[in-house]
C-alpha cells in the first residue's frame, strides 16, 4: 500500500527561501509546487496595469470576476499565466513587488486566490507556500513550515535576484523595502503573517538550498513512514 501523499504547508516573510524550497521539496517528492505569492502577484499586475488604486475595492472585486490565474509546470520551470498570457516575468518587477501587500491585504482578492488554492490541493501531493498556508488556507494540512531569516540575508538574497536578471538594487534600500513588506503583512487585518500552530520554524539565514531542503524533505519522508535516505 502507497503511502498517502501529503499537503504540504511552507509560510514566511519575504525573501526568507521559502520559494526556491518549495519548489525542490516538490520535485524530490513528486509532488505539484504552488507559489500563492505568484498568483496574488498576477492579481496585482492585472491591477496595476488597470489604473486601479488598492483603494477602489469595488473595481477590484469586479475585476476579479474575468481574471483567471493559472499555474503551469513547463519543461520544469514553474510558469504563471494570467487570462492565458504568460506573466512570469512582469510580476517580479519592482512596480508589483512594491503594491503586493495593499492588493493582497484586501478580503475580496484573498477569499479568490484561497479558494483556488483549496482546489489545487483537496487531493494532497502538493506543496503550497506563501503567508498563509498553515494558517488559513490549509490550517489542517499534513505538515506546517515557517521559514525565516535575518534582514540582511534576505536583502542580499533579493539583491542577487534582480542582479540576475539585470537590474540593479541599493541593498539598503532593499532592507528598507523587505522591512516594510514584513510590517504590512503582519499587520493585515485579512489572513496576517504568522507561524501556524504546529509549524516547525527553520532559520535558513546561514543554511545553503541543499540543506533546508534537505531538512524538509527527511521530515516529509519520516512522516509517510518512509526510511530516510543514506
Amino acid at each position: 500500500m502507497r503511502p498517502r501523499k501529503l499537503v504540504i504547508a511552507i509560510d514566511g516573510p519575504a525573501a526568507s527561501g521559502k520559494s526556491t524550497t518549495a519548489r525542490l521539496v516538490a520535485e524530490r517528492l513528486g509532488y505539484v509546487h504552488v507559489d500563492t505569492g505568484a498568483m496574488y502577484r498576477a492579481v496585482t499586475l492585472k491591477v496595476l496595469r488597470a489604473g486601479l488604486s488598492p483603494e477602489d475595492r469595488e473595481s477590484i472585486a469586479a475585476l476579479l470576476t474575468t481574471t483567471r490565474v493559472e499555474l503551469r509546470n513547463m519543461g520544469g520551470a514553474l510558469r504563471i499565466f494570467l487570462d492565458g498570457v504568460d506573466v512570469t516575468g512582469p510580476i517580479r518587477t519592482q512596480e508589483v513587488t512594491r503594491a503586493v501587500s495593499a492588493v493582497s491585504r484586501l478580503r475580496e482578492v484573498r477569499t479568490a486566490m484561497v479558494r483556488e488554492q483549496r482546489a489545487m490541493g483537496k487531493d494532497g501531493g502538493i506543496v503550497l507556500e506563501g503567508r498563509d498556508i498553515g494558517t488559513v488556507v490549509f490550517p489542517d494540512a499534513d505538515l506546517k513550515f515557517f521559514i525565516i531569516a535575518g534582514i540582511e540575508a534576505r536583502a542580499l538574497r533579493r539583491q542577487r535576484e534582480l542582479q540576475e536578471k539585470g537590474t540593479r538594487a541599493d541593498l539598503e534600500e532593499l532592507k528598507r523595502e523587505i522591512a516594510e513588506r514584513d510590517r504590512l503583512d503582519s499587520s493585515r487585518a485579512e489572513s496576517p503573517l504568522r507561524k501556524a500552530e504546529g509549524a516547525i520554524e527553520i532559520d535558513t539565514s546561514n543554511l545553503s538550498i541543499e540543506e533546508q531542503v534537505n531538512q524538509v524533505v527527511t521530515i516529509a519522508r519520516e512522516r509517510m513512514g518512509e526510511k530516510p535516505l543514506p
